[in-house]
């Protein structure tokens, strides 16, 4: 094939272009061209005019070209043109441009310097790079964004490109290395050489072995730059080509430091009693697990000894919680002394201490027993508390393994059933466990135990007891209630195994099992068509000591998909007690997941409602004791009626419980209570029940349940029928009743003859304009709520009008139907608002005036209780003076056997020896006043003290099965009587 020689003159040709050829490529170049000479266009290309839209003509016949900028902009584009057309050499900048239609755009401008016909001119090409600014800005915004996270998870990411080697560091994996973003990163070892020695095969290992698209995830411990090591999260992935090989990897490192010091002082806490530092019941149960399977393989015995200590709650009671602590603390120093290094005392709480005792022989019933006694003898010495000396005694029970059990649960039952034995006996008594023993104690613990396994057997259920909202008497919620099928059919109260619930820590797990299901039951009651229906669960004072419990119920919630509106949280009184500023921030936490809040039991404790008012109460439920019947006495009914008015005041709904008859739910509907439930209705009933009772939609007596007769009224005001039409027809389906008038004077004959909430008029109508018609609708009805619906925007008299009140809302024609909707049903809210602030005010007002005379009453009250103290004083006063002065020596035991008191005498007879009061009288009488008081059978006894012979009797303090101790009364036998 032969190839033709290069013409190079018919080249030339070809590159030889016409005028016309050169205009057509500048009008088809996507960039608009135009050239500026003396201050006007003097060429413009057909992408300049559709880019602003103004007419090629309008442009070339006098247009100003800076009417294309900005007018911020224009002084720079007017200098950058000058600057051309003097010589200086242009530069692209960037311009805000107008459209003819006024909308603005960004563009990139660039200038030169040109000569046609002799003259200067000034030729321009612009782009219009809006994308690509906003392209720009949406790439700032994302990176931020990213920074923004990884600050925020305290996450780093690196990529790694195995290929090339290069790697690719975030900010976030420089923060969490604590290294400035211009220390460079070596090579792809970066991550290794800032781990721990010790740790680096592991994390190699598991980092170089990851499979491609199959991401692993393990925790390991890095350096930090400060030499601190820190333990983090390790994410990778890796990418392979299309032969299989990793050719990239990804890493996520994320610090947990602190969450994982948090999980160790709340594992800490977990299994630590708060009040004594030692060992809680899940610690030591875990421990004794461990002991007995050594023991096991050892063929050993080990023990455990169940110790109560007595005093505690009379301590707590009268020198306070404070100084119960203290001896607590006091008492397990003590017991702790006694234990060797394999030995474990434990608390489990109300002065119920465990010790599990293990030797490197065997632990038998005669070695259990001698430190149990030792134990024992450990309180002879009184406790010092303050200033005060506490005499303690305890009973110790002990269970050996395995001869009464092999099960850490058994062994501990056991014990403790041996200890409740004990204290049957007396006091400092100590007791080996037999199978024979049978007492409440056995009962308690077998509950306990089986309540541990409740759970996990699904022997636990819940009931619900209907909640009613008294406006309309229809069930709005219901409360859950706990009910335990023992398998031995043994019937247990639902506060008893409450009680042991908390007791043992066990209302915990079993607290979030009735939360998750109650969530559960919800949401199977929104799948029948109860979308509302809100399930409310109890919140036990131990589950609010837990730090995480927000955490907890917020994946509670999320785990079950559960709208948090439909969940109520009932708080009791006590609960709120202590820690208030921590349980308020607990509180306000939930209520921020919108979860309600109720007060239970309201009027049982100690809160007020100027307490309540620092928390986020949504509903006071108030105590059955307070639900009165209509019949009640004035005085009773004024409380009920305070508590819901105050309540109301600080915007707190109010629900009352135990409502049994009809009497009682009259009078609270008289009162305006907002809720009930009780036993009227319905009391706590299986969910089949619950399901039955929904679907036949039952409700409170018609007759009985307040209703709001009137309805809803708008007036429409506007001279145009068409437009008063259309309103009418827009606003019908929303049950508002309207009136409508065609002018202003109509419109207030309209106000004259109905009941209006809300106004909607035109501005511009014939003799009377709409402001002036609603200022004299806000003179004549002031809680109206008004607005004006124009097409007309005279504004300084519609301002006037807004600023003097007699405006809420100003509204344009043509209107958003779904707009005015809107604002037409919030004014209504907003006067029945108003309406309700003005009964609440009244309410106040007269719940103030109750309260002071419910105030008046309780210092009566109180009045009259000191004067009986004051009048019991002075008797007991005469009392000990007539005691002192009786011519015997006299001595009060108490029912622990210590002396309480003695008189004159008793101290002259003893006191060079020994002093009596607050000692134990077993151990301080003389042995024949030992053997009196303890036989008391009231009859005269002749004993010598000192020398001297002395008639003794001892009578029991108190009437029949009523003891409060025994008195002892010494007489000399010249004086004693025949």
């Amino acid at each position: 094939m032969s190839s033709q020689p290069l013409n190079v003159d018919s080249l030339n040709s070809a590159r030889d272009l016409s005028a016309e050829d050169y205009r057509l490529i500048v009008d088809e170049a996507q960039t608009a061209v135009f050239v500026i000479q003396h201050s006007r266009f003097l060429f413009v290309n057909p992408k300049l005019v559709e880019l602003f839209g103004y007419c090629k003509e309008e442009m070339l016949n006098g247009l100003d070209p800076m009417l294309l900028c900005a007018p911020e902009h224009r002084d720079h584009a007017r200098a950058q043109t000058i600057a051309r057309v003097a010589g200086v050499p242009g530069h692209a900048y960037e311009i805000d441009c107008l459209r003819k239609n006024g909308e603005r755009f960004c563009a990139q401008v660039w200038g030169a310097r040109i000569v046609l016909a002799g003259e200067i001119a000034d030729l321009v090409t612009l782009h219009d790079v809006s994308a690509i600014k906003l392209a720009i800005r949406f790439a700032q915004q994302r990176d931020q964004l990213f920074r923004n996270a990884e600050d925020l998870a305290r996450i780093g990411s690196a990529e790694v490109d195995l290929v090339s080697g290069s790697v690719t560091i975030s900010s976030g994996m420089h923060a969490i290395f604590g290294i400035t973003q211009t220390d460079a990163i070596a090579d792809k070892g970066w991550l290794l050489s800032r781990v721990p020695a010790v740790e680096r095969p592991y994390v190699q290992a598991i980092s170089e072995g990851v499979s491609p698209d199959e991401a692993c995830e393990f925790q390991h411990r890095i350096v930090h730059s400060d030499g601190s090591l820190r333990t983090v999260l390790h994410r990778v992935m890796a990418d392979a080509d299309a032969q299989g090989k990793v050719i990239r990897t990804v890493t996520l490192l994320q610090d947990i430091t602190l969450q994982r010091a948090a999980e160790q002082r709340l594992d800490k806490l977990a299994n630590t009693d708060k009040t004594t530092g030692l060992p809680n019941r899940n610690a030591l149960t875990e421990y004794l697990d461990t002991r007995l399977r050594e023991a096991a393989r050892e063929e050993r015995q080990i023990a455990v000894l169940s110790i109560e200590i007595d005093r505690l709650k009379l301590v707590s009671e009268s020198l306070g919680n404070a100084a119960g602590d203290q001896l607590l603390m006091e008492v397990g120093a003590r017991l702790q002394a006694h234990a060797t290094r394999d030995d474990l005392l434990g608390h489990f709480g109300s002065g119920e201490f465990a010790l599990v005792l293990v030797r490197e022989g065997d632990v038998d019933e005669h070695l259990a027993s001698a430190i149990a006694t030792s134990l024992s003898e450990t309180f002879a010495l009184p406790v010092s508390i303050g200033d005060n000396e506490i005499k303690v005694t305890c009973d110790i029970g002990v269970a050996l393994y395995p001869s009464h059990g092999d099960a850490p649960e058994s062994l501990l039952q056991q014990a403790q059933a041996a200890m409740y034995h004990a204290h049957e006996l007396g006091r400092n008594q100590v007791c080996v466990f037999r199978y024979g023993m049978r007492s409440k104690a056995i009962s308690r613990l077998a509950m306990e135990s089986g309540l541990r396994r409740a759970l996990e057997r699904k022997e636990l259920e819940l009931h619900y007891q209907p909640k009613l909202d008294l406006l309309d008497g229809t069930v709005i919620g219901a409360e859950a209630f706990l009910e335990w099928n023992s398998p031995d059919g043994e019937l247990f109260s639902r506060s008893s195994v409450i009680r042991v619930a908390e007791e043992t820590g066990l209302i915990v797990p079993i607290g979030e099992w009735v939360l998750r299901t109650a969530c559960l039951q919800a949401l199977e009651w929104q799948r029948t068509g109860h979308a509302m229906l809100r399930v409310s669960v109890n919140l036990s004072a131990r589950q609010l000591q837990q730090p995480d419990i927000t955490q907890r119920v917020q994946k509670i919630l999320v785990e079950t998909g559960l709208d948090p509106r439909l969940l109520g949280l009932e708080i009791t009184e006590g609960a709120l007690m202590g820690e208030s500023a921590r349980i308020a921030r607990i509180l306000s936490d939930l209520k921020a997941l919108g979860i309600e809040i109720s007060l239970d039991d309201f009027g049982t404790g100690y809160s007020s409602l100027s307490y309540l008012r620092t928390l986020p109460i949504d509903v006071v439920k108030v105590d059955r004791t307070f639900v009165h019947d209509v019949t009640a006495a004035s005085q009773d009914v004024s409380i009920t009626r305070a508590i819901i008015n105050m309540a109301h005041s600080l915007q707190m709904k109010v629900l009352a419980e135990g409502v049994e008859t009809e009497g009682q739910l009259a009078l609270l509907i008289a009162n305006r209570c907002d809720q009930m439930q009780g036993r009227y209705f319905s009391g706590p009933v299986p969910v089949d029940a619950m399901n039955a009772l929904l679907q036949d939609k039952r409700a409170l007596p018609e007759h009985l349940v307040m209703r709001n007769s009137r309805q809803r009224t708008l007036l429409l005001v506007d001279d145009e029928e068409s437009i008063v039409s259309a309103l009418r027809r827009l606003l019908r389906p929303d049950g508002y009743h309207i009136v409508t008038a065609n002018s202003g004077a109509q419109g207030l004959q309209r106000l004259a003859e109905n009941s209006v909430d809300v106004i909607v008029s035109d501005q511009r109508m014939p003799t009377m304009t709409g402001v002036d018609f609603l200022r004299r609708a806000k003179e004549l009805y002031p809680d109206t709520v008004r607005m004006v619906l124009s097409g007309y925007t005279e504004l300084q008299s519609i301002t006037d009008a807004v600023n003097e009140g007699a405006i809420y809302k100003f509204l344009t024609k043509p209107w958003d139907d779904e707009r005015l909707r809107s604002h037409i049903a919030e004014a209504f809210s907003q006067k029945e608002m108003a309406d309700e602030n003005r009964r609440l005010a009244g309410a106040v007002l007269a719940a103030n005036q109750e309260l002071s005379a419910v105030n008046e009453r309780l210092q009566q009250l109180l009045t009259h209780q000191r004067e009986q103290i004051h009048r019991e004083e002075s008797s007991l006063g005469v009392a000990r003076e007539v005691l002192d002065n009786i011519p015997a020596a006299v001595i009060g035991v108490d029912l622990e056997g210590m002396i309480a008191f003695v008189n004159a005498d008793a101290e002259a007879l003893f006191g060079a020896t020994l002093a009596l009061l607050g000692q134990d009288a077993e151990k301080v009488l003389p042995q024949g006043l030992g053997n009196v008081w303890r036989a008391a059978d009231q009859s005269y006894h002749e004993v010598q003290i000192a020398d001297h012979a002395f008639r003794v009797v001892c009578r029991a303090v108190g009437g029949e099965g009523h003891s409060r101790g025994r008195l002892l009364v010494l007489v000399p036998c010249s004086s004693a009587p025949n």
